[in-house]
Parts: structure tokens; sequence; C-alpha cells
């Protein structure tokens, strides 16, 4: 988990990464977000080669000058992004489209709007040499994400931009090449032996779901960016430089509200009391936890977050379905 410095090329990472989203980004969605209410066309910024962008800056590493169809970093990184900002919303009332800079329905005038925030990573397998290529080839997947920190209070007007690295050849982040093959041996290859004629869908990664969390994404990039609708101002609050040696990064801790009543009484009976012991919420006690083992509401109270050690005695959850749950946990800054 530690880059290779022969890659890493590109200095002033902080001070060209402020200009790269400002330039890039920032300034073209106010203009669209302008243009957005003559047109009604959504100002959604898609961000796909901009995520490239940010990642060379980020890391240090260069792109391969291939776009879609070669190495997406010279060191062989892989970079998906994901955006979930500006979103198509829906009016619960009459089901009509509405723009996320609406404040109610243009169809009906109801306040009872959808909210959507459900972008995820895709990644595309189709034969044995891709999943060969993702799986045993590549040492880093580069996840970067855009999204509002404060969604769940419908404020629109702050923006968040992360990176997560998983390097999949390693035993941290071995859940990340189960998941992927799994995709590929029991959903592409089965709809394809049923339906030759059809692509199967890509496989679908959301961004803080049960998986992503168990998959242990170590973060090394956060930026807020506040009055995001006018004036935008940077502010970069985390960044891990690119020689630094990932393996002394801790994962992202996994919330427990996305665990099942299952998942929970497999960790109390799994793993030691100790080990829990140094998890629990100040003022809260293990004995607690034993004796709401039936109550997941008090006992995400008691244990709100699980970190890397203890989350190894979870495991996947059935990854043969087209359609995975999309459990997500709601989180802020």
């Amino acid at each position: 988990m530690n880059p290779n410095p022969e890659h890493i090329t590109i200095d002033d990472n902080l001070n060209k990464i402020v200009q790269l989203l400002d330039e890039l980004v920032l300034t073209p969605r106010i203009k669209a977000l302008e243009w957005s209410k003559l047109t009604k066309q959504t100002p959604n910024m898609k961000i796909g080669y901009p995520g490239q962008h940010l990642a060379s800056l980020i890391t240090g590493v260069e792109g391969t000058r291939t776009g879609a169809r070669g190495d997406d970093l010279i060191d062989g990184t892989e970079v998906k992004s994901c955006s979930r900002v500006d979103q198509l919303d829906t009016c619960k009332n009459c089901k009509n489209k509405v723009l996320r800079i609406e404040e109610v329905c243009p169809h009906c005038g109801s306040a009872n709007i959808k909210r959507m925030d459900d972008s995820k990573w895709l990644f595309g397998i189709k034969s044995e040499s891709e999943l060969k290529l993702l799986t045993q080839d590549l040492d880093r997947v580069f996840l970067t994400l855009a999204d509002y920190p404060y969604f769940s209070e419908n404020n629109f007007d702050t923006i968040r931009f992360q990176a997560f690295e998983i390097w999949n050849k390693t035993e941290r982040h071995s859940h990340f090449t189960n998941l992927m093959t799994n995709y590929y041996n029991k959903i592409f290859l089965e709809h394809i032996s049923r339906n030759p004629n059809k692509t199967p869908a890509p496989k679908n990664f959301w961004p803080y779901s049960y998986q992503f969390y168990l998959c242990n994404p170590v973060k090394v990039f956060n930026c807020i960016v506040t009055n995001a609708n006018t004036i935008p101002s940077i502010n970069i609050d985390y960044y891990i430089v690119p020689n630094h040696d990932r393996s002394l990064l801790t994962p992202e801790p996994m919330p427990t509200a996305l665990l099942s009543v299952e998942e929970w009484n497999q960790l109390i009976d799994s793993v030691p009391e100790n080990t829990l012991n140094s998890q629990i919420a100040q003022g809260r006690t293990y004995q607690e936890l034993i004796d709401n083992k039936k109550n997941k509401l008090e006992m995400v109270s008691i244990l709100p977050l699980i970190n890397e050690s203890t989350r190894q005695f979870l495991d996947l959850r059935d990854t043969d379905k087209f359609s995975e749950a999309k459990e997500t946990y709601i989180r802020r800054k």
C-alpha cells in the first residue's frame, strides 16, 4: 500500500487541487445553474473526467493520455467517480421530475419532494481478463465522490469532495476482490447464459453502504465547499500526501446502524469483550450491549461505530442478486 515514488511527478498539489475544483467544476456549475433556471435542464456536473484530473492531483500521478480506453493513471490505478450533486428529484404527489434548485414542484406546487441521493460507482466486468485486471493486476482503485454533507437537512449549498483508496491485492481490502469476483461469476455469467443478447448492468458499488465499509476504504482527501451555489469557498481539511504509506492509514469507521440484528448478534457472540469495550460510547457499558441484543436502536446508541478489527467478524451479504439492498448511512462532515 505504498505508492511508487517513481510515478509521483505532480507537486504543489493542494494549490492545484483548489484551482482545478474552481475552474473545472465549481465555476462551470455556477453557469449551469443560471442557465438551468431558463432552460429547465439539469445542471448536474458529470464528474467522470474531472474526477480523473482530481485523482492525478491528489495522488501526484499523471494520466496516460488514453481517455476511457486505457489505464487511468500511469501507475495503473483505476479511477472511478461518483457525483450525488444536482441529481434529478421527484414530486411525491404528482410523480413529475423536479430540479434540485426548485423548492416546490413546478407541475403541482407541492413541496413534498423526494430528494435523490443514490448515485454510485459502477464497475463493468465483461470478461475473465477484465476481472483479472481489476482484482489481480491493478494495485489501487481510486474512488472520488461529490455529495452534500447536510443532505438530510435539505442543505444543498454545501458540497463535499472526497477520495478513497482500495488496494485490492492486499488482505485488508480482500472483500472488494470478493465482491467483484462474485458479481462476475454469479451475476454477469449467469445473466449471459440466460440472455446472451443482453449485457447485464455493471456492478453497483454504493457509497456509505455495508459493502463499502466492509471493503475497508481509506480516505486520502476531504474538501468542503460552502456557498457552492453562489460564490464558492473551498476548504481542504484533510489530505494525505502522495508518497505516504497507505497501510498506516485507518480505514473509515463503519456505522453500526447498517447492521441487521443477526449481524449484531454475530458481533456480540464473536468479538472479544475488551475489543468492543474500547469502542463503546462514553458512559455506556458492555453489559448494556448484552442486555439489549434485540433492540437495534439501543445497540446503535451504545456502539455507534466499529473499527477495522471488529468488522473482520462480519461477512459479505448475498452478492448473487441483480438488485442489492441499498442500505446507506447519512454521513456528515
